[in-house]
């Protein structure tokens, strides 16, 4: 048998690493990663730390998780609405230069002052290392790769599967778009064949420009990493997006934290916000928010004021915590009504402008859901209707804090 070189043999581990692991930093990326200020004791760290491994009892996570009424719940009982959209109805441009379209999960296309973005793309079945086994879609994708027409940038938050997609990077690697990723997410990209020219690489708080778009990586409060051996190598982020007339945000994965108010200071206020609502639990609260912290998240981006309007993601696609299916959509109405906030309910496919009179706010998913326990008036109530049509976008309440 021939004798490996020692070069060979350092190899071998990538080599047989499956290739939907990616690949770990090295070289010069990993001497910048070192020299990051959100970097310590051989990790990324988090604003004001996090638990990022599940706490509490495995007996009780167990219970609550495998629960037959808690199963039912997790899932619709039937086909998720989507939106028939199509290339031509994007290939119009907005009215106002400012519209979104929720692809499902934290998957967004913003399409802001005549350039396009995507948000964490996920056109994957499941969001797992393998194709025969993780969670998998609970509803089609609203439209083919190929149908959203040209990009300007790929956005991604973090190296989680549920966001970092590899068949989608793949995909996407053959067309001529910038990938603008979090610090240390690039050695996956490279792996897949996203050439390095064509990202653009970067720590919180820095900033780059495409085409006439300033995207700022900023705070988050979670955690990354894709194969068995997690080293906390890559960093997670959120982004601010702002174009000549108007801004947006996407929080990528995040728990609540008071850095939300110096985001929205430094590049708020928002048109329009993408928050994280879904795979929440008791289990894991420093990592994932609630509906109810998500828009508190909201108003410190807006500087306190109910203004712009919340687009609820990171749920309605893929099973991933033990709350009901159709608990963040239900929860974000009603945190919506309370603070007197603009909050848009599309459903996947969507497309929607922001700064029009009128959003999609008609809790579509009711229609396939388990009914919720217990009375349901006050969610009906919140929403103003329980039918098909769009609600008027909401006024913000006069007195509102400054």
């Amino acid at each position: 048998m021939p004798k490996l070189s020692p070069g060979a043999l350092r190899a071998l581990p990538r080599a047989l690493r499956p290739l939907a692991f990616g690949a770990d930093p090295d070289g010069e990326r990993m001497a910048r990663i070192r020299a990051s200020a959100n970097f310590a004791d051989g990790a990324f760290r988090n604003p004001l730390g996090a638990r990022t491994r599940p706490g509490g009892s495995v007996v009780e996570f167990a219970k609550a998780y495998f629960a037959k009424e808690a199963r039912a719940r997790r899932a619709p009982t039937g086909t998720v609405p989507v939106h028939p959209t199509t290339y031509a109805d994007l290939a119009r441009p907005p009215v106002a230069g400012l519209r979104l379209t929720w692809m499902g999960h934290s998957s967004v296309l913003a399409e802001l002052d005549g350039r396009r973005l995507l948000f964490d793309p996920v056109w994957g079945e499941r969001c797992a290392p393998f194709s025969f086994v993780g969670p998998k879609r609970l509803h089609p994708v609203p439209l083919p790769l190929a149908s959203l027409g040209a990009l300007d940038a790929v956005v991604i938050s973090h190296d989680h599967y549920d966001h970092l997609d590899m068949p989608t990077i793949r995909a996407l690697a053959g067309t001529d778009t910038v990938f603008v990723i979090p610090l240390g997410v690039g050695a996956h990209l490279e792996r897949w064949g996203v050439p390095a020219d064509r990202m653009r690489e970067l720590d919180w708080g820095e900033t780059t420009s495409v085409a006439g778009v300033r995207l700022t990586a900023t705070p988050a409060r979670h955690f990354c990493g894709r194969a068995l051996r997690n080293k906390q190598h890559t960093l997670w982020a959120s982004w601010a997006a702002v174009g000549p007339e108007h801004r947006i945000y996407h929080s990528g994965d995040t728990g609540y934290f008071p850095g939300f108010q110096d985001i929205g200071a430094a590049h708020g206020p928002f048109d329009a916000t993408m928050i994280q609502v879904g795979a929440y639990s008791e289990f894991w609260p420093d990592i994932h928010m609630t509906p109810a912290e998500g828009m508190r998240a909201h108003l410190d981006l807006q500087g306190g004021r109910p203004s712009g309007v919340m687009l609820p993601i990171h749920w309605g696609t893929f099973t991933l915590a033990p709350h009901p299916w159709a608990e963040p959509g239900e929860g974000t109405l009603r945190a919506g009504a309370d603070a007197g906030a603009a909050v848009a309910l599309p459903c996947p496919g969507e497309p929607f402008e922001p700064t029009s009179d009128r959003v999609p706010s008609a809790p579509w998913w009711r229609g396939v859901a388990v009914a919720p326990e217990g009375d349901t008036d006050a969610v009906k109530d919140a929403s103003g209707s329980a039918g098909p049509e769009s609600g008027r976008r909401q006024e913000e309440p006069e007195g509102a804090p400054s």
